[in-house]
C-alpha cells in the first residue's frame, strides 16, 4: 500500500514539474519574442546597408574588433583595407601578367583579399583562413612538408659534379647575417620600431630568400612577426627576376658573363644515395636544431634517389606539395589584413628584407670573382652563377641562365647555377 502511494505521488511530482518547466519555457518565448512591426522600404534599404562592405569600409567606426579580438584603427577599417586590396590586385598582376611565381603569389594575393573582407573575420581562429593557419603554420608543420617536396624535386648532381660552387651557397647566406644587423640597427635609431634580438634574429631568415625556412624560424623565435616575415619572404622569392638582374649586372662586366664553363661530370646514383645521408648524418653530430627541415629535405631527396618507391616521391613532388602550397599560400595571405600590415614595424621587416636579399645576391656574385683570381683561366667561373647562391630554387638559377644567354646565347648556365642554388637551401637552413 505504502509503495502504491509513494508511486502515484512520484507520478504526480513528475507531471507537475514538465507542466511548470513547459509554462515558464513559453513565458520566456514570449518574452524573448519580439512583436514585429513593418518597415518603410527606406528602413529595409538602411537596415540592408549597415550589413554591406560599403559601409564598413567608407564609415569606419570606434570600438570595431579585428578578427583576433584587438581595436580596430578608423584607418585600418577604411583605407587601410583598401590599400590592401590594392596591393593584392598588384600581387595577381605580377602572377599573371609578368609569371612571377603563380604558384606562390596568386595564392597569397588572394588570402590576403579574404582577410581584408570586413565584418566577415575570415582570418579570426574560426574563420577559414584562420584554421588553415592554426593547422599548420603557427605548428611550423607545413614548412616541413614543402621541404621534404623541394627535397623530391631536388638534384643534386650539379653540386656534386662541381663540388666548389657550394661556396658560392655558402657566401650567399651573407644576407641572412646582413639583415640581422640591419634589424638591430634599425630598432636603436628608428623610432616606433623596437626590435628584439629574438625578433631580428627571425626577421635576419628573410635574407636567405628561402620562404618555409623563414616560417620555420620565425615560428620558433617571434611567432607575433610571422605574418610580415612571411609575406617579405615569399615576395621576394617571386621578385628575383626583378632585384637580381640589376645587382649582377652591376657587379660583373660584359666579359665575366659571357665566361662559359666546361661540361660537369655524369655523377653515379651511388653518389646521388649516399649524399642526402651523409648530409643528414652531419646535421646529426654538429647541428641537431637544423634535423626537421633538413631532415625533411634529406627524405625527400633520399626517396627520390633511391630509385624503389617512385610512388611516393611522385607523391610528394606533386600532390603533396601542390596541397601544402595552396595552404601555405592561404595562411601567409592571412596576415595581410591591414591592421597587421600596415604598421611600423611590417615595413621595417620589408625594407631589412629587401636589403638582405640584396646583399646576398651581390656576396655570391662577389664570392665567384674571389674564387677565379685563384682559379686557373681554365676553370673559371661565371660570376653570374654566384646569384643563384641565395636559396630561391628554382627561380635564381633560371634567371642566371637567363641572363647569361643575353649576352651569349650559346652560353648554357642553368646546370651550374643548380649547384650553389641548393647548397644555398642547406646552408639558409644550417
Amino acid at each position: 500500500m505504502i509503495k502504491n502511494i509513494f508511486i502515484a505521488f512520484f507520478l504526480c511530482f513528475t507531471i507537475f514539474s514538465s507542466n511548470s518547466l513547459a509554462s515558464n519555457t513559453v513565458v520566456v518565448e514570449q518574452q524573448e519574442k519580439e512583436p514585429y512591426h513593418s518597415k518603410t522600404m527606406g528602413e529595409l534599404v538602411q537596415t540592408f546597408y549597415a550589413t554591406t562592405g560599403i559601409k564598413a569600409l567608407f564609415e569606419p567606426k570606434e570600438g570595431v574588433k579585428d578578427a583576433h579580438g584587438k581595436d580596430m584603427s578608423l584607418f585600418a577599417q577604411g583605407y587601410g583595407r583598401i590599400i590592401m586590396i590594392l596591393i593584392c590586385f598588384l600581387l595577381f598582376y605580377l602572377a599573371i601578367k609578368k609569371g612571377f611565381e603563380p604558384l606562390l603569389l596568386i595564392p597569397i594575393g588572394f588570402g590576403g583579399l579574404l582577410a581584408n573582407i570586413p565584418i566577415a573575420n575570415m582570418a579570426g581562429p574560426d574563420g577559414m583562413l584562420g584554421i588553415i593557419y592554426n593547422m599548420g603554420i603557427t605548428n611550423q608543420f607545413f614548412p616541413l612538408l614543402i621541404f621534404m617536396g623541394v627535397g623530391a624535386m631536388t638534384d643534386f648532381g650539379p653540386l656534386l659534379a662541381n663540388p666548389k660552387t657550394a661556396l658560392l651557397g655558402g657566401a650567399a647566406q651573407f644576407g641572412i647575417f646582413g639583415s640581422l644587423v640591419g634589424a638591430v640597427v634599425l630598432s636603436q635609431y628608428v623610432p616606433g620600431i623596437n626590435f628584439t634580438l629574438e625578433q631580428a634574429a627571425a626577421i635576419s631568415i628573410i635574407g636567405g630568400a628561402d620562404g618555409p625556412t623563414s616560417i620555420f624560424i620565425a615560428s620558433a623565435l617571434a611567432p607575433e612577426l610571422l605574418g610580415a616575415i612571411a609575406v617579405a619572404a615569399y615576395s621576394y622569392m617571386a621578385l628575383v627576376p626583378v632585384i637580381q638582374p640589376p645587382i649582377m649586372r652591376a657587379l660583373t662586366t660584359v666579359n665575366e658573363r659571357k665566361i662559359k664553363m666546361s661540361t660537369l661530370r655524369k655523377v653515379s646514383k651511388i653518389e646521388k644515395i649516399v649524399f642526402p645521408i651523409v648530409v643528414l648524418c652531419l646535421t646529426l653530430l654538429i647541428l641537431p636544431d637544423a634535423a626537421p627541415l633538413i631532415g625533411a629535405f634529406c627524405f625527400g631527396n633520399f626517396a627520390k634517389e633511391s630509385g624503389v618507391i617512385d610512388r611516393l616521391s611522385d607523391t610528394m613532388q606533386n600532390a603533396l606539395i601542390n596541397i601544402v602550397t595552396i595552404f601555405l599560400g592561404l595562411g601567409v595571405g592571412s596576415k595581410l589584413a591591414a591592421e597587421e600590415f600596415l604598421v611600423a614595424e611590417t615595413m621595417g621587416i620589408m625594407a631589412i628584407g629587401l636589403l638582405a636579399f640584396a646583399a646576398g645576391t651581390a656576396m655570391g656574385v662577389i664570392m665567384a670573382k674571389l674564387m677565379n683570381l685563384v682559379s686557373s683561366k681554365d676553370n673559371q667561373i661565371n660570376p653570374l652563377i654566384g646569384a643563384a647562391g641565395v636559396s630561391a630554387v628554382p627561380m635564381a638559377a633560371r634567371v642566371v641562365s637567363k641572363e647569361g644567354q643575353l649576352y651569349d646565347k650559346s652560353n648554357v648556365l642553368l646546370m651550374h647555377a643548380m649547384g650553389p642554388n641548393v647548397a644555398g637551401v642547406i646552408g639558409s637552413a644550417v
